[in-house]
């Protein structure tokens, strides 16, 4: 290379590529653009709306080490200054009321960091930061409604009139198809078949990520979801990419007007209704889990549950579209 280079006598270069050159070191403040660059690949594929979440929580839990250890270089951090990280954030909950399961994710952001940093660097500051999680979290599960509290009172006639009208419909679609309110948001004209045999919505990953490989499915449409996709054929402009927004509007106004029995109780509580209003009539696994975006826990053959084979079962769950006063 040097003769190539005709740099037999420079010595910057020989320095350089006989590895007489130290490697650049990398501190915490470096850390997020260093986990960008290698990711770019899969990091392309986000939304605006995704990467901007994706890159908040991450600068926030470098700004939270940061505050214990100070901007240290990567090579330089040590078990203790992990250990210090924990004891931060058990003082947070125990004198803040933080929540245990933000800690963990705050801990979690930095390891999934520090990993990828790790293979491709040859260092090992992962390995200082297991076994940090603190103990006593858990997922908490929203509460589901009950069918006739949805039909009744959320679905009652003028019950919505408050909301914009995709709001409105998007509650509609996720009653009757059990679709993250996500999924609901970034629907677009392309996806939408109102006029296949069995009306249907395709969920798939267009300029953006799913949650998971086997969120991409279609799901048949019935009932207030057929209804609200007759109103808005081309999807939910206002809300693309902006499905925080509709989740905020919507459990505001839900709460304002007792459409949210408990705490626990959101417009996503609509999914869970969705699933166990399935699981009442007993419905095939294979078939709820297809519906919910859900990994089948066997080994995947054939095509899975047909349209009609899901429209089957959906049709007897299905709400009817509230009657205009």
């Amino acid at each position: 290379m040097l003769e190539q280079r005709k740099a037999l006598d420079n010595e910057q270069d020989v320095t350089a590529i006989l590895g007489g050159e130290s490697k650049p070191s990398l501190r915490l403040s470096g850390l997020l653009e260093a986990v960008e660059e290698n990711q770019s690949t899969a990091l392309a594929k986000y939304s605006p709306n995704q990467m901007r979440r994706w890159r908040n929580a991450k600068k926030l839990a470098i700004k939270n080490l940061t505050s214990v250890i100070g901007d240290k270089l990567l090579s330089e951090i040590s078990r203790e200054d992990a250990l210090r990280y924990r004891q931060y954030w058990q003082e947070r909950v125990a004198v803040e009321g933080v929540q245990v399961d933000t800690a963990n994710k705050d801990i979690g952001h930095l390891t999934q960091m520090f990993g990828n940093v790790d293979r491709l660097s040859l260092t090992d500051v992962r390995s200082k930061f297991t076994g940090l999680l603190l103990e006593g979290g858990g997922y908490e599960e929203r509460a589901p409604y009950d069918p006739a509290f949805v039909r009744d009172v959320i679905l009652a006639p003028g019950a919505l009139d408050g909301l914009n009208p995709e709001a409105r419909a998007i509650i509609w679609v996720v009653a009757s198809t059990g679709m993250r309110p996500v999924e609901v948001c970034h629907a677009r004209a392309e996806h939408i078949h109102l006029d296949a045999p069995i009306p249907y919505v395709s969920i798939k990953a267009v300029d953006r990520v799913l949650k998971t490989d086997h969120s991409a499915r279609d799901i048949p449409l019935l009932g207030t979801a057929h209804a609200a996709f007759k109103q808005f054929p081309d999807g939910f402009p206002r809300y693309w990419d902006k499905n925080a927004s509709f989740s905020a509007t919507a459990n505001k106004y839900m709460g304002e007007y007792g459409m949210r029995p408990t705490d626990d109780h959101s417009v996503y509580s609509l999914r869970h209704t969705f699933e166990d209003q399935l699981t009442d009539l007993e419905a095939p696994e294979k078939v709820v889990a297809t519906l919910m975006g859900h990994k089948w826990t066997r080994p995947k053959y054939g095509a899975g549950p047909s349209l009609k084979q899901k429209a089957r079962w959906m049709k007897r769950i299905a709400f009817k579209e509230p009657k205009q006063g």
